[in-house]
């Protein structure tokens, strides 16, 4: 009889099945879905896959309005209870059909919580079993397939399965209900509006708003720094004071006067050499912040693209708590096939002519995968971006291989009649890790010109520099998530997806992380009313429990008993003042979505006020003066759309930021007649191909269309024809 092998997603399912063939996998399948008949020794083996979750938490009987609290929920097929995940029906049909008449069942999803989760749920409520062997793997190679497949464990992770079914019925039981609670509160008060907090979301909001508030209450403190321009022997140098900062006017005044117009002597040159090391490798909120650095990646689409290049067996598993490589992945095997990788090959053999390797490994460690690391299996076809991520990854690896830099600061301290300036600077004298990790290893060298002791100073200018104090630095994308993984609040998979529901919901926004009102205003009524939705404590408590049940010290049952005792006393709590929350919320709602549409000046009239719409036919933008001004700007289909305090530098029209998910934001030009959005040679294609036959249809006519990101030229028979061609 067969055996089935079960996986999280198609394309895993394609690397397993032709990594376990023993000649040709067998593709088989309908309507988009597929699956793949092999044989493997004198096995016959079926290899199905998931798209994701096939199964999600819901009500087991569905209550009218917003009626809270509820904890009685089941496990339910995703297509019957989201209209998105319709298509999964495919996929749960196939797998039904498929496990009839299997003996043996293999799971062999992502070996993690979640991924234990969504094989759990397949085998009982599909297959119809209560265990199965499991194949455990951190990459997608046919070398650590068969492996895993050889030693296969008897039985499902079920640590893993009772945490992770634990992790979602308690973020079910946060999430419906706490936002039931606020949407019920503001529709009470008058309007209705969807408003929703979770476990994690609102303590990762609070944290967010804590620093919002310490930015408006900071008062900058005033400060003088004496700044000196020198002219040495050979060269130029800029020195500051030593005291830095003075805090007090006179005292800047008394030094500013005993040094100005006298010229100074070197009285001191130091230098100090001090190795830097290599960096550790990459766990999953280390690539997160490294490629917003780089390149200003969001961390929720890095972590999609680091999923699609491990499902295409580039890279490691990239959900991994782990800074460490053990010696068990095969350094020299994994340096010898990126070698073969012109862009890193020079690198991989002097990595290969050391004597032992050794990477410079983290402390942090992961149970269940290594750090991540790239598997050697050459890249065809990436994307852009795709192809930024892996070169990182790659880089990384080999840096953690590499010779520490050697770096030298150089500190010179210049006496100018009795008040001593210092300059300083740093330079690489010895790359080592610098040369492997390449453009990402930005480190600014700042040399000074050669100096000896005794040696006359030219002052060319003496500056009093009058300054003010910062207030703390907002968060980005990056360090928000850097924050949450510090205080042990979600997980490395939820981390990036909480923060992106805070800018869905408007709670938040800005590339530098601004807490909108609305947010302020929640976290303010909820800290008022109810302050145990955004306790940080009772978050990170639950989270050390699905740990403790995760090792077996502690059952499912009990943590959410606890959570449901717990919840049930802040809803009380938060009935009892339901309407006072919704009254203070409903004018911080308001003002949120007055501020948040409006777009600017009104260019036609000069009078009103552009405001964003929602019609017939979907978004748009009009002036508030209508009918008076019939100004109108058309709007994407899709995306969010938030406002900036920006004009267009060439038409003066306002200039709108576009969101997309898993995209890097884009800025453009209300105005569809922008003379910037259509370049010369634009306009030349424009001419040439304006009323030409549609070489998709050969029926229709090409005429010009303009839209917010421009013109193109598009089919007249729109929509049976849906061809365009850009000309920008």
């Amino acid at each position: 009889m067969a055996e089935l092998i079960i996986t999280e997603k198609p394309k895993a399912a394609q690397r397993i099945a032709e990594a376990l063939a023993d000649g040709k996998a067998i593709k088989k399948g309908e309507r988009g879905v597929y699956y793949y008949e092999i044989t493997h020794g004198k096995k016959d083996i079926i290899v199905g896959c998931a798209v994701g979750h096939l199964f999600g938490l819901a009500e087991k009987e569905k209550k009218r309005g917003m009626s809270y609290p509820v904890f009685d929920v089941e496990w339910k097929p995703t297509y019957e209870t989201t209209k998105t995940a319709a298509f999964s029906k495919k996929y749960y049909d196939t797998l039904k059909k498929l496990s009839k008449g299997v003996t043996d069942f293999v799971v062999a999803c992502d070996f993690d919580v979640e991924g234990e989760v969504i094989g759990h749920n397949i085998l009982r409520y599909i297959c119809k079993q209560k265990d199965a062997k499991r194949m455990k793997f951190s990459t997608l190679t046919k070398e650590d397939l068969v492996e895993a497949y050889e030693k296969v464990s008897p039985h499902i992770e079920w640590g893993m399965a009772h945490a992770g079914e634990t992790r979602h019925e308690l973020d079910w039981y946060y999430g419906i209900n706490l936002s039931r609670a606020l949407t019920g509160s503001i529709k009470k008060a008058g309007i209705f509006k969807i408003l929703s907090i979770g476990r994690v979301q609102g303590p990762a909001l609070q944290i967010i708003v804590q620093r919002e508030k310490e930015i408006k209450a900071f008062k900058p403190q005033p400060f003088w720094q004496l700044q000196l321009q020198g002219k040495v022997r050979n060269g130029e140098l800029t020195a500051l004071h030593e005291k830095d900062k003075f805090w007090g006017k006179k005292e800047a005044d008394t030094v500013y006067a005993k040094t100005k117009g006298k010229s100074g002597t070197i009285a001191e040159v130091k230098r100090d050499e001090f190795q830097q090391q290599p960096p550790f490798p990459f766990d999953l909120t280390t690539l997160q912040t490294e490629a917003y650095r780089c390149f200003g990646a969001p961390p929720k689409a890095t972590l999609e693209i680091a999923q699609e290049l491990y499902t295409a067996g580039l890279i490691s598993y990239p959900r991994t708590s782990s800074q460490q490589l053990p010696p068990t992945i095969g350094y020299s095997k994994i340096l010898t096939a990126i070698s073969r990788q012109q862009d890193y090959e020079a690198l991989c053999k002097r990595l290969l002519q050391k004597s032992g390797l050794r990477p410079n490994n983290g402390k942090k460690t992961d149970p269940a995968h290594p750090a991540i690391y790239p598997t050697g299996l050459k890249p065809k076809g990436l994307d852009k971006r795709s192809q930024k991520i892996y070169d990182l990854v790659a880089r990384r690896f080999l840096a953690t291989f590499a010779e520490a830099a050697t770096r030298e600061t150089m500190t010179v301290r210049i006496d100018v009649n009795g008040e001593i300036f210092v300059a300083a600077g740093t330079r690489t004298k010895v790359k080592g890790w610098h040369e492997f990790y390449g453009p990402y290893a930005k480190f600014k060298d700042e040399e000074l010109p050669q100096v000896t002791k005794g040696e006359e100073v030219a002052v060319k200018k003496l500056e009093l520099l009058a300054k003010e104090t910062k207030p703390p630095a907002r968060y980005t994308e990056a360090s928000i998530i850097r924050e949450l993984e510090k205080r042990n609040l979600g997980t490395k998979a939820t981390r990036a997806e909480v923060v992106d529901t805070l800018f869905k919901r408007g709670y938040v926004s800005g590339r530098a992380i601004e807490a909108t009102d609305l947010g302020i205003k929640i976290v303010e009524t909820l800290g008022k009313y109810s302050p145990g939705i955004i306790d940080e404590e009772l978050t990170r408590h639950f989270e050390l429990e699905m740990e403790e049940i995760q090792e077996d010290k502690k059952k499912s049952v009990e943590v959410l008993e606890e959570a449901k005792t717990v919840l049930v006393k802040i809803l009380e709590g938060f009935k009892k003042k339901e309407k006072g929350i919704g009254e203070e919320l409903i004018e911080a709602t308001k003002e949120s979505e007055t501020k948040e549409n409006t777009i600017g000046k009104c260019p036609a009239c000069n009078s009103g006020t552009l405001m964003m719409k929602r019609g017939k036919f979907g978004r748009f933008i009009a002036c508030n003066t209508y009918p008076e001004c019939k100004a109108t700007f058309k709007l994407p289909s899709n995306g969010f759309i938030k406002n900036t305090d920006r004009l267009c530098e060439t038409c003066k029209h306002p200039v709108i930021t576009v969101i997309r998910s898993a995209k890097k934001p884009q800025d453009v030009c209300i105005n569809p007649e922008c003379p910037s959005k259509v370049s010369p040679d634009a306009r030349k294609l424009i001419k040439e191909n304006e009323n030409s036959t549609c070489k998709k249809c050969g029926e229709g006519k090409m005429v010009l269309r303009r839209s917010i990101y421009g013109s193109f030229l598009g089919c007249d028979r729109f929509p049976k024809c849906k061809n365009i061609v850009k000309v920008q």
